[in-house]
């Protein structure tokens, strides 16, 4: 009974057969509730709407805690069912040091921060990790699954581009620091500080509080910029192509198949191969005199 009862617990939170009622809506009500929880921490910094509403905003709070936690002990609890995480000890372990585990967790710590003797700066700071629970939206989202997984499938490509913009960075504030820095001493005052107008510069923002004088910086910073135009805007193209496949994976995986000859129904119909013509038999007799 009890069996039966982890198991029922871990489709209705986890993996919900098609077309189950139970497990659709608790998924909805759970949504509901995260973006509302997004949205009473965007009113709270209007100081009028915190003045009046603040004991409605507190209790929502608590409400939110306490469904949260629950619904991470029960994640727990059932977790046993998932042969990754089958040993009643170790496999809750495993599952609690997962990435959605953690955002679970971290969604309802501040609460919990009051209780602790902090100081109140670090509290107030704290308290915006209650944003974190916009990131539990990732369980039911199909399109945040699709992310996640072309992240995953791009990762090497994505290191590589990040390393390569770094690299670029450095480069550039450097040569910039020692072009500049014996005319604008104060804003090239060192290479971490150039790195502030490298940054603009490679992703083509431009702030403008901080540019080149120096007729040698101007032409390293044009062509600093040009080639942040296409580092920066590489990460776009990866992402695009994975988006790309894993769009081509999904739509191979829902096409229906025979289990049996793995035609697509949908697929262009087959030519039927037609039969050789056979030849009439023709029996040459020999003429024997």
């Amino acid at each position: 009974m009890l069996e039966q009862a982890r198991k029922r617990t871990y489709r209705i939170l986890e993996k919900a057969a098609h077309g189950d009622v139970v497990s659709r809506s608790v998924d909805l009500f759970l949504i509901t509730l995260i973006v509302l929880n997004v949205v009473v921490v965007i009113l709270e910094t209007v100081a009028a709407l915190k003045l009046r509403y603040h004991h409605f905003f507190h209790y929502f709070d608590v409400i939110s805690i306490a469904i949260f936690s629950v619904e991470y002990l029960l994640r727990v609890w059932a977790c046993t069912v998932d042969p990754r995480f089958r040993s009643p000890f170790w496999g809750r372990v495993k599952y609690m040091l997962t990435p959605m585990a953690v955002i679970d967790v971290l969604a309802v710590a501040p609460f919990f921060l009051i209780f602790l003797d902090f100081d109140s700066r670090f509290l107030r700071a704290a308290r915006l990790f209650r944003l974190v629970r916009l990131l539990k939206i990732g369980r039911y989202s199909r399109s945040f699954k699709t992310f996640g997984n072309v992240l995953r499938a791009r990762k090497e490509e994505l290191i590589i581009n990040v390393f390569v913009v770094l690299v670029l960075l450095v480069i550039a504030s450097s040569l910039m620091y020692h072009v500049e820095h014996e005319r604008q001493p104060g804003a090239f005052s060192s290479i971490p500080a150039a790195m502030w107008w490298g940054v603009a510069t490679l992703t083509t923002v431009g702030y403008g509080d901080v540019y080149p004088m120096t007729a040698a910086g101007k032409v390293l910073g044009a062509i600093i910029a040009i080639l942040g135009i296409g580092t920066v805007a590489l990460p776009t193209g990866i992402l695009a192509s994975g988006f790309a496949e894993e769009m081509n994976r999904a739509r191979d995986r829902h096409r229906p198949c025979c289990p049996h000859c793995g035609w697509d129904p949908h697929a262009p119909p087959r030519s039927t191969p037609t039969a050789p013509t056979l030849l009439p038999e023709v029996h040459i007799s020999e003429d024997v005199s």
